[in-house]
């Protein structure tokens, strides 16, 4: 029988091990000659899918925002919004590193939380990590914790902000 310590030292070893191979396990990059035509988001399984060449290139895994069931529909909600999209803007001195601007809201999008008489909100990014809080990488996504956006690791996002050019339709699902 194993003694107590031992097997302590033993499932704590264990687990260094996995969080080391976790966050360091090296992962397939996108091609230098690859242009992303097409970006899927699907909320649920918190996966981002990047199209190019009329194929899947790679697939992410995301956080969201707070609030991450439902679609955007009011500022401060917290929530991320679903549809059809495209990129608008890109921005390498944000503070959450690299970003990919969202054309949220869309004129449906406005046009619903008029109705409502509030504000639909804006400003939804594809993004990396706050800059103090890069050493986080993968760990960021065990927790929805934007405020609506759409989180990447730091080199992730600088993997596809490399790749992704300014009118890319995105189409974020529930």
């Amino acid at each position: 029988m194993i003694q107590r310590k031992y097997l302590y030292f033993i499932i704590i070893s264990i687990l260094i091990v996995g969080i080391v191979i976790y966050t360091y396990f090296p992962e397939s990059e996108i091609p230098d000659n690859i242009t992303i035509e097409k970006i899927v988001v699907l909320k649920s399984e918190r996966k981002l899918l990047v199209y190019g060449e009329g194929k899947l290139i790679k697939t992410y895994i995301i956080a969201l925002g707070k609030e991450p069931i439902g679609k955007k529909q009011f500022e401060c909600d917290d929530k991320t919004p679903e549809g059809q999209y495209y990129i608008y803007d890109k921005n390498q001195y944000g503070k959450f590193h690299k970003t990919l601007g969202i054309s949220y809201p869309n004129n449906e999008d406005i046009k619903f939380a008029k109705q409502a008489k509030r504000l639909p909100g804006g400003d939804v990014k594809i993004h990396g990590l706050k800059d103090n809080f890069g050493i986080l990488s993968k760990f960021h996504i065990f927790k929805d914790w934007t405020a609506g956006c759409i989180a990447l690791t730091n080199v992730e996002i600088d993997e596809l902000y490399d790749h992704v050019p300014i009118g890319t339709p995105i189409e974020i699902k529930p």
